[in-house]
């Protein structure tokens, strides 16, 4: 702001002497000469050219910037942090509910936390500042219910910082006797940015045994925002989830309508999210588009890949690193073969057994997908499967639906319909290349290791070998079937 005062009079100095000063000596000059006197002649008549105007106003703009970029803009004391972890416990007692929480005191901007020295929080003064914090950024945005009803009636029961290596956090009762206990003492030297805010909050209930559900909106405490919820039910197990930004309202303790509505939207939005896997329907349809070939082909798809889905959801696939991106890869293959065999030309009689091949590798990756959403199941793991499956099963059929009439639409001429699929699927199969390209270098990065002849080993493989035999008794279903329907059409 000083130099800002010391700009502007030189600003005003600058502009009299180009604007006001030339316009006063020209009207004198011009007065001085002329016969009639001043009244004949106006100032109007002796304002500067219009470059001189233009110059005058660039000359202005110029101490502008000049005065703007010279000012050092204010420097935010607490920027927002790139990655924030929550920790959440949520208990129900006879008459309350109690929810503990842990965040990073710097996630907590614009609040006024007393400090001293370089930064050190004095932490004898902090409490009330704490709980202005928790009521700011906490309690104003998160919401429970119990019976689907508000809980709208809160108190904050204590407050205290901790040191980022606590260790209390690990259980509920560790934690809670944690926040309770003693605070730390008041020459501890903890910068604001460091501590890490402990808090119980309390919820007035009418019974424990309710259903229970939360809508952590936490997003904002972060670029990236990570919230882990401990919820431990008056009766049964106790719960993990884990969430992302801001969930919305998760069902704590679903029941299995609840379940099933989740995952069949889950299965719809993530198959026509999947750029690669509508890419692959897409291929799989090109040229067989008449109802017998279509559901022959999209049928063996869904059973190969409904297998693979649900032995992912009891843990029969490898745990290794490399699997998730090795799947991946494969998947981009499948669009560059399939993409191929349209060019070249192919029989129904033979794309439903290729398709049947490539729905297992799509399964493994609709389950990880799945294996993400499987907290928000609760104790209904099979419907949450089968409703999933089904949701990907919409999704397909939604992209069916859409693309055959339009299809055939294109391909109207015999002429036309082979031109169309070979430059279609040449498009596909540029998009799968360069999809497997860029997956296979980071398939590169991972470390295959031979794996150890050990109990758990066997293990494995005799689980393996049961899916191996489900997947050929599944074949060998859908040949008799389907050779029976083309004798059947002979």
């Amino acid at each position: 702001m000083r130099l800002f005062g010391v700009l502007m009079p030189a600003s005003r100095s600058i502009l009299w002497n180009k604007i006001r000063i030339p316009n006063k000596t020209r009207w004198a000059e011009q007065v001085a000469l002329s016969p009639a006197g001043p009244k004949a002649i106006s100032r109007e008549t002796c304002l500067p050219e219009k470059q001189h105007k233009l110059s005058s106003l660039a000359a202005l703009l110029l101490v502008i910037v000049a005065a703007i970029a010279t000012i050092e803009a204010p420097v935010s004391a607490h920027e927002i942090p790139n990655d924030v972890v929550v920790q959440m416990y949520l208990k129900p007692e006879s008459r309350q509910l109690n929810l503990l929480m842990r965040v990073p005191l710097e996630a907590m901007r614009d609040v006024s936390i007393p400090l001293y020295g370089p930064g050190y929080i004095n932490i004898g003064d902090a409490d009330a500042s704490l709980r202005d914090a928790t009521e700011i950024w906490l309690t104003n945005f998160i919401t429970l219910k119990a019976d689907n009803k508000v809980l709208d009636q809160w108190s904050i029961d204590a407050v205290r910082v901790s040191l980022p290596s606590d260790l209390s956090f690990v259980n509920y009762a560790s934690a809670y006797a944690h926040i309770l206990g003693p605070p730390l003492a008041d020459a501890t030297e903890l910068y604001r940015d460091q501590a890490m805010l402990d808090v119980i909050i309390t919820y007035p209930l009418a019974a424990a045994a309710a259903e229970f559900s939360i809508d952590p909106d936490l997003g904002r405490l972060g670029l990236r925002t990570t919230t882990v919820l401990h919820f431990l039910p008056s009766e049964g197990v106790q719960r993990v989830f884990e969430f992302f930004g801001s969930p919305g309202m998760v069902p704590l303790d679903p029941r299995w309508h609840h379940a099933f509505l989740r995952f069949v939207k889950t299965g719809i939005l993530h198959i026509l999210d999947g750029t690669d896997h509508l890419l692959f329907v897409l291929c799989l349809i090109i040229p067989f588009r008449r109802l017998r070939p279509l559901i022959a082909i999209v049928t063996s798809f869904t059973v190969a890949h409904s297998i693979t889905l649900i032995a992912s959801a009891f843990a029969l696939v490898p745990k290794a690193l490399w699997f998730p991106p090795l799947i991946e890869t494969l998947i981009a293959a499948s669009i560059v073969y399939m993409a191929f065999e349209n060019i070249v030309g192919s029989r129904w009689e033979r794309r439903w057994l290729i398709a049947f091949g490539f729905g297992l590798v799509h399964g493994f990756g609709f389950s990880f997908a799945l294996s993400e959403s499987l907290q928000f199941a609760g104790s209904h793991l099979l419907t949450s499967l089968f409703a999933f499956n089904l949701g990907v099963e919409i999704g397909q059929l939604l992209i069916i639906l859409l693309a055959v009439p339009l299809l055939n639409f294109l391909f109207r001429t015999p002429v036309k319909e082979r031109m169309g699929t070979i430059l279609l699927s040449a498009l596909l199969a540029h998009s799968g290349w360069h999809w497997m390209s860029e997956r296979a270098v980071a398939l590169s990065a991972y470390q295959f290791t031979w794996p150890v002849f050990t109990a758990a080993f066997l293990a494995s493989v005799m689980r393996w070998a049961m899916l191996l035999l489900i997947i050929g008794v599944a074949v060998w279903v859908l040949y008799k079937v389907y050779r029976r329907c083309v004798i059947s059409t002979t």
